[in-house]
């Protein structure tokens, strides 16, 4: 009888980084079937929200300027077995964001703020109290959201050696920031690696597609229960999920039109797979059936995700 493990990670110093590289030694080793629980820091490696008053918050220190200059990810966590071309599955079992959060928007030049005239200037915050039991998130102001919490960022290092940005996502994960990888799914994705070297972080308590101001409700993460799998029954050249919302293929780019590319293109060939017709009545079903939506455009390569709700095809 196999036995299947479940490991705890605790966001310390010493499982904490801030790129992604393949040289980085793993903090645990699993087997595949084993379940990993995280608990993480907010993206920006906070161990408090933001002061409203303009004083700095506490930083969990000491952090190297240039490794620890992205977000701040728990891992790497090691896969035996896991190899170059495979596929791993990593199913979603439960998210628990913490009790508060964060979001900003203006102050600094970016494409989004320069076209709403608001990159000069000072950043406005909003700072989130956090009620998982009640599924909602309340302002300074009052304002109500309902939460859907979900991990920014889950992925890998590049085969290439070296320091990777944690910024831009890749075809092998990373910084998707897509909203539909809520507890129940199973995200399916490329290995590049030996081993996997999977590392997430980023918990975001809610978001729109598009993530327009650049941050989302940016939370901590009390508890995110992740489980591993290798499949060697998938070929897939980007990031496929499937989601309460249904099949989810996304795509990335320097512009939104080669990201559409990219997503569609992986949608075409999961209904051409699935019900076995053309590339071009799969185009046709898709015109029909699925829904694009812009990810993300805040993240250097801006993201597209196609989604085929359950049932839309019979």
């Amino acid at each position: 009888m196999e036995i299947l493990t479940t490991h705890t990670v605790e966001p310390t110093r010493a499982n904490l980084h801030g790129h992604f590289s393949s040289q980085l030694a793993p903090i645990v080793t699993i087997d595949a079937g084993d379940t990993v629980v995280f608990r993480t820091l907010d993206g920006g490696w906070g161990l408090e929200p933001p002061h409203l008053d303009g004083t700095p918050r506490r930083l969990i220190e000491p952090r190297d300027k240039r490794l620890d200059s992205g977000h701040a990810l728990c891992g790497p966590v090691a896969i035996r077995g896991a190899t170059p071309g495979g596929v791993l599955e990593v199913r979603i079992d439960a998210l628990e964001p913490g009790e508060w959060g964060w979001t900003r928007a203006g102050g600094w030049k970016s494409l989004v703020n320069d076209w709403l005239g608001v990159g000069g200037g000072e950043t406005t915050f909003l700072v989130w109290s956090i009620d998982a039991a009640k599924g909602t998130a309340r302002d300074q102001a009052g304002r109500e959201v309902a939460i859907r919490p979900f991990l920014g960022v889950m992925g890998m290092p590049p085969a290439e050696s070296g320091v990777h940005s944690t910024i831009p996502p890749r075809t092998i994960g990373g910084n998707m920031d897509c909203k539909e990888l809520v507890a129940g799914s199973r995200l399916f994705l490329p290995i590049p690696v030996r081993d996997a070297l999977f590392s997430t972080g980023d918990g975001h308590a809610a978001q729109g597609d598009g993530e327009v101001s650049g941050l989302a409700i940016e939370c901590p993460m009390e508890r995110a229960e992740l489980t591993f799998f290798l499949r060697d029954d998938l070929e897939i050249s980007g990031p496929l999920a499937e989601t309460p919302a249904g099949t989810v293929t996304m795509g990335f780019g320097a512009d939104l039109d080669e990201a559409t590319a990219a997503a569609l293109e992986a949608m075409v060939r999961v209904i051409s797979s699935r019900f076995g017709v053309s590339r071009r009545e799969a185009l046709a079903l898709a015109s029909v059936a699925a829904d694009l939506r812009v990810t993300q455009i805040v993240n250097q390569t801006v993201g597209v995700h196609a989604v085929l709700p359950k049932g839309a095809i019979r």
